[in-house]
């Protein structure tokens, strides 16, 4: 029998694998596009797929149809990589790296990933539309990455280069909404889409969500840019503060290590069928990069 990290690298790997065919039917080779070509640089080829992984995790142990998950894992890592490739702009994080090889704008142009990121945010809707997929699948993922989600949370981030973050609570408020709804859209696509009760894996959601920002403000701080496949220490250069900033290095790994345990609780009513997201929640402060 495997054990649990093997079980949900295991797992990782072939979500990882299915979300890559799923995209590269969804984005077919176009040579003359030099849109298409774009996005499938944005989109194929890299990344952990995490956010689908937790889609096609919480579908499984809803018994939704490992298809219809895809879909929706798909458009989900759609809307991701758009994130990514407008983060990355100039004017944005004006990052040039983006797991370890020229970000979108650099590769092509900024006008270009401008209208890749766009094209991938609205053709990821046009996905599940065309899937027949339910309205409140679909309401809650355009809010998870709207003005009351990711995209409202970039702008605090934005922001808080003029003036910082004030608080602890500022500071996580911010990244419940740029990283963390994603997260939990994705951890409770599941539920949703069986019409099951979503409060055991939005709380888990909530608990990894903030434990993977931690860990990425750490890594920030003691790995390299070879390591991350990014630039480091990026936000301490703008003038922002971090987790690490708060509450200092081990204090911020403390917490880290606290969330982990209260995302692990959350999954109590899934008993050992949720054995994999027991595992994936270590992972998100076990990672390297």
């Amino acid at each position: 029998m495997q054990s649990a990290p093997a079980l949900f690298e295991t797992a990782l790997a072939a979500c990882a694998l299915a979300v890559e065919e799923e995209l590269e039917a969804l984005l077919p080779e176009a040579p003359s596009s030099r849109l298409q070509q774009a996005m499938r640089y944005a989109a194929l080829g890299q990344g952990k797929r995490l956010r689908p992984f937790f889609v096609m995790e919480s579908a499984r142990l809803h018994g939704v149809a490992p298809a219809r998950a895809l879909t929706v894992a798909a458009a989900l890592e759609m809307i991701h990589c758009y994130s990514l490739v407008h983060d990355d702009l100039p004017a944005m994080d004006d990052d040039d790296l983006r797991r370890g090889r020229p970000t979108t704008h650099k590769k092509f142009d900024e006008a270009t990933a401008i209208l890749a990121g766009d094209a991938l945010l609205t053709f990821a809707f046009e996905v599940l539309a065309s899937a027949g997929e339910s309205a409140t699948i679909i309401a809650a993922l355009a809010k998870a990455s709207g003005p009351q989600g990711m995209v409202g949370g970039q702008m605090l981030d934005i922001e808080a280069e003029s003036k910082g973050f004030a608080t602890l609570a500022e500071i996580s408020a911010m990244q419940r909404w740029k990283t963390g709804a994603l997260f939990e859209f994705a951890c409770t696509a599941g539920p949703m889409m069986a019409g099951s009760a979503t409060a055991p894996l939005q709380a888990y959601a909530e608990a990894i969500g903030l434990a993977f920002q931690i860990a990425d403000d750490i890594l920030d701080v003691e790995s390299s840019a070879e390591a991350l496949g990014k630039a480091t220490q990026k936000d301490s250069g703008r003038g922002k503060a971090t987790f690490v900033d708060f509450l200092g290095m081990e204090r911020a790994k403390q917490e880290a290590t606290r969330l982990v345990a209260q995302a692990k609780a959350a999954l109590a009513p899934y008993g050992a069928e949720a054995a994999t997201l027991h595992a994936a929640a270590d992972f998100m402060i076990a990672r390297r990069k």
